[in-house]
């Protein structure tokens, strides 16, 4: 498969309450097809709210996104997304949570229970179907919200933070499953996250937002070939560099 595109171009967003806040200001944003991007930030730059809006999940207030040459204004089936809590519908068993979007889709039984057998095996839990999601332990949990989302065949993966809630041993695999489906498959990925090292290891580019409201402070190209390791000195130097640069922003007056 191979992915298309986001063009993503003076996207602000200002939300309205007991006052105004702005999360985003002026963004622009060129995904390549097929390329693995990486939107890092402290908590509250704008991140999600981005991939949001990316998503068709919110509206912006001002600018535009595109996929491919159509505008994006809401949820696209060219769009899989995949949230730090997969949401798994708990009376549902976990193939018939993965066959979601292929039900709604109206897709018929026989074909959707095909396909959902096919991504649980893609994932590496062939024998989990009939189970329910509480059978399972946050990291399975999170293979099956992945398999649900590549369901419907994608073009597009959008992921927000959705190793973050699982321990360090299961979030190093889940990193690996990515990269390797996301290797055969060649789908463009915009992936959040705060982790400076799990960035390094999956981008093809790192792309920094300023703390709110978010703006592009500083994009890094990484063409260490994978898999990667974080002692290799170039991504230590690269490491050390978003580091320093994150600090500056944090000393930096808003």
């Amino acid at each position: 498969m191979s992915g298309q595109g986001f063009t993503v171009t003076g996207v602000s967003k200002t939300y309205e309450g007991s006052g105004l806040v702005q999360a985003l200001d002026g963004i622009d944003l060129t995904v390549g097809e097929g390329e693995f991007v990486v939107l890092l930030g402290r908590s509250g730059c704008g991140k999600s709210t981005l991939l949001e809006i990316m998503a068709g999940l919110q509206t912006p207030t001002s600018g535009t996104v595109r996929l491919g040459d159509r505008e994006i204004t809401a949820p696209d089936e060219r769009i899989g997304v995949v949230f730090q809590d997969p949401s798994l519908y708990p009376w549902r068993t976990v193939g018939r949570n993965v066959e979601l979007g292929l039900e709604l889709a109206g897709v018929p039984k026989a074909r959707r229970r095909a396909v959902a057998q096919e991504h649980l095996e893609l994932v590496g839990l062939p024998d989990v179907g009939n189970k329910y999601p509480r059978q399972l332990s946050g990291g399975m949990r999170q293979r099956v919200g992945i398999a649900r989302a590549l369901a419907t065949r994608p073009d597009v993966l959008l992921m927000d933070e959705p190793f973050g809630a699982v321990d360090h041993l299961t979030r190093l695999q889940l990193q690996r499953d990515l990269l390797r489906l996301q290797a055969e498959d060649t789908r463009t990925v915009v992936f959040v996250t705060h982790d400076v090292a799990e960035a390094i290891v999956l981008a093809d580019r790192i792309v920094l937002l300023t703390p709110g409201p978010g703006r592009i402070a500083r994009t890094w190209d990484v063409s260490r070939p994978r898999p990667r390791t974080l002692g290799d000195p170039e991504l230590t130097v690269l490491r050390e560099e978003i580091y320093a640069h994150l600090e500056d922003r944090e000393r930096q007056p808003r």
